[in-house]
């Protein structure tokens, strides 16, 4: 699993919560350039991706991911869960500050898709 997101508190935070649910986690990144060489080097099933990253959008990066099969989770602090899914309709988008017990519901319902 890999995830991006540009406060790293949240997001060693989320790493944290993930980790001790039982799965492997590459991350946090906190630029799109970091997030993408870490994904062209060891393709994850599941991303967790922040909307707005240090140097940009990550829309680019979570369509070539879900072009390739991998399950996304759109964290978001600036962007509602509705504008994400009117882009990415098989999406899920949970918002910040997202309890850790919804993060790890998200991951095991992605997980159950791959």
């Amino acid at each position: 699993m890999l995830v991006a997101e540009d406060e790293l508190i949240v997001g060693y935070d989320l790493c944290d919560t993930v980790s001790e649910a039982g799965y492997v986690v590459e991350g946090p990144y906190d630029d799109l350039s970091s997030a993408m060489l870490a994904y062209q080097k060891n393709k994850p099933d599941i991303a967790i991706l922040d909307v707005q990253l240090g140097d940009g959008i990550v829309y680019p990066l979570a369509e070539q991911m879900m072009a390739e099969d991998v399950q996304v989770i759109f964290h978001s602090g600036q962007i509602t869960p509705a504008q994400v899914a009117e882009r990415f309709p098989s999406a899920t988008a949970l918002s910040k500050p997202c309890p850790p017990a919804e993060v790890i519901h998200s991951v095991q319902q992605a997980a159950a898709h791959h």
